[in-house]
């Protein structure tokens, strides 16, 4: 699995933004109420955050500590995609907050001002479950071997004289 790129998460962002202002839009086009977010949302955010950075911080004490401790390699990679989706996920509701937050800041009477906090508030969970799957994910990294001796070196581990496919005599 590969670490999470800044692509893929601007991109996500900014759909999220799209789409959170468009709901607005829409809401207020068709004569409904505004969209607001729950009370429970930016504190399930935050408490979701801070589980998948405490399953990841055991991953990495288990693979940073010498001694007997082994980790099962399928409950890493568990918590490693847990936290890949907890970053994709967080940015993608982080950019429907700050869309809701524009499209309320937008109107000519701010007179949601207790949904305007909400958002706020989501946005801010949303933003630590971000930076908690990043975490995390950097947390479920393996160190390099300290036995291997090639590990140091730039370039391929392969001697120079092999071709790939050849048999070696």
């Amino acid at each position: 699995m590969k670490r999470t790129r800044a692509t893929p998460l601007i991109g996500l962002g900014l759909l999220g933004l799209v789409l959170g202002f468009l709901l607005e839009v829409g809401a207020a086009a068709s004569g409904s109420a505004l969209i607001v977010p729950p009370v429970s949302l930016p504190l399930t955010l935050t408490v979701m955050a801070a589980i998948v950075v405490s399953l990841a911080w055991r991953v990495r004490r288990s693979t940073r500590r010498r001694g007997n401790r082994r980790m099962d390699p399928f409950w890493a990679m568990r918590v490693a995609v847990l936290s890949k989706a907890s970053s994709l996920s967080g940015v993608l509701v982080l950019g429907a907050a700050l869309g809701i937050v524009g499209y309320i800041l937008s109107r000519t009477v701010v007179a949601a001002l207790p949904s305007l906090w909400l958002t706020i508030a989501s946005a801010v969970g949303a933003l630590l479950l971000l930076v908690g799957g990043l975490l995390a994910e950097h947390f479920c990294t393996l160190p390099p071997d300290d036995d291997d001796p090639n590990s140091g070196k730039q370039g391929s581990t392969k001697p120079s004289g092999d071709v790939p496919g050849a048999q070696r005599i």
